[in-house]
């Protein structure tokens, strides 16, 4: 797909000052670029950072790229949340390391190699690291954590949404655990609010009533866990083969709800879910489009987009809103 500039205008909150910039379209873009909006100029991107109060984030990337470089555009670069977290916590810069003019004056200014594999660094409002050069690591969760880090330095709140995706990525090794009681809807709502639960479904073993608890047993142990059931008044039930969920009981207390309507990951849906059924606040659980999407639904004629898969149901709102 070849490289394409869009016009793009930017409204700075300070001064009510317009500054026009270019920058890339994420939805008609080289994949080596994932689906950000890059801004192309290294003194454009200092300039919003001075005026917003931002740091920088600068990827050095081929483009177009080898396999590792086009790798990241999908495996890190393409994650809605992760491009959401990039373009409203940061200046997004995207210097490519195999062009000359402009773009190799930046190479230059920071030492960095042509013709490399993806690098991204987080500079502040005078070009200064923020946080450690991130090279020879191409995993998402590197570049979360990073942002993160980069967000307390400044001294700054990292939204949720970031939170729960560093949860998501680093959640390498999972499990799955059965528990029954006397009603799912409050086992999803008590199960959903431990920090290491991952998701939960409502079903039915042999006529009772069950939630399967996805986990991450790293940080979670199945001990653990079944204590905590216990104490809740559920108890462990093994035969699973037999397990069959529940749809429309499934975060039966969000379905009641607006949030149906928005592309959510399994991990926001299990902590909205358990946020309502207690009554306690959810909004700081979404992004911030997922926020502005959430905000326009004023009746019940939209489609339901919670149980779509994440990634799919995020082009489907984006299409509706008429970005591509």
């Amino acid at each position: 797909m070849k490289f394409k500039i869009q016009f793009t205008i930017f409204i700075l909150v300070t001064g009510n000052l317009l500054l026009a910039q270019n920058t890339t379209d994420p939805y008609n873009q080289s994949e080596e670029l994932g689906k950000v909006r890059w801004l192309r100029d290294y003194d454009d991107a200092i300039s919003l950072a001075k005026e917003e109060n931002k740091d920088v984030l600068i990827l050095f990337q081929e483009v177009p790229g080898c396999s590792t470089c086009r790798n990241y555009g999908h495996n890190v670069l393409s994650h809605p949340l992760m491009v959401e977290a990039i373009e409203n916590s940061f200046i997004p810069l995207a210097i490519f390391n195999n062009k000359g003019g402009k773009d190799a004056q930046i190479l230059r200014k920071f030492n960095e190699p042509s013709w490399n594999n993806p690098v991204v660094r987080i500079v502040n409002k005078n070009g200064n690291d923020v946080i450690n050069r991130i090279g020879n690591d191409y995993a998402a969760l590197r570049l979360c954590k990073s942002m993160q880090q980069a967000l307390a330095e400044k001294g700054k709140k990292i939204p949720e949404y970031i939170n729960l995706l560093e949860q998501e990525l680093s959640a390498k090794k999972t499990d799955k655990a059965y528990y029954k009681m006397s009603c799912f809807w409050s086992g999803e709502k008590q199960l959903g609010k431990l920090p290491m639960v991952l998701n939960t479904v409502s079903g039915f073993i042999d006529h009772n009533e069950v939630v399967e608890v996805t986990y991450d047993s790293k940080g979670l142990t199945k001990k653990e866990l079944d204590v905590y059931a216990k104490s809740n008044g559920m108890s462990l039930i093994d035969n699973k083969q037999s397990y069959r969920s529940s749809p429309n009981d499934v975060h039966y207390y969000l379905q009641q709800t607006k949030f149906k309507y928005i592309p959510l990951t399994k991990l926001q849906q299990t902590k909205i879910n358990s946020a309502l059924g207690e009554g306690k606040p959810t909004i700081h659980f979404l992004s911030p489009s997922q926020l502005k999407w959430f905000k326009k639904i004023k009746n019940n004629n939209n489609e339901v987009l919670f149980h779509v898969n994440f990634a799919k149901a995020w082009i489907k709102k984006v299409k509706e809103q008429g970005a591509i």
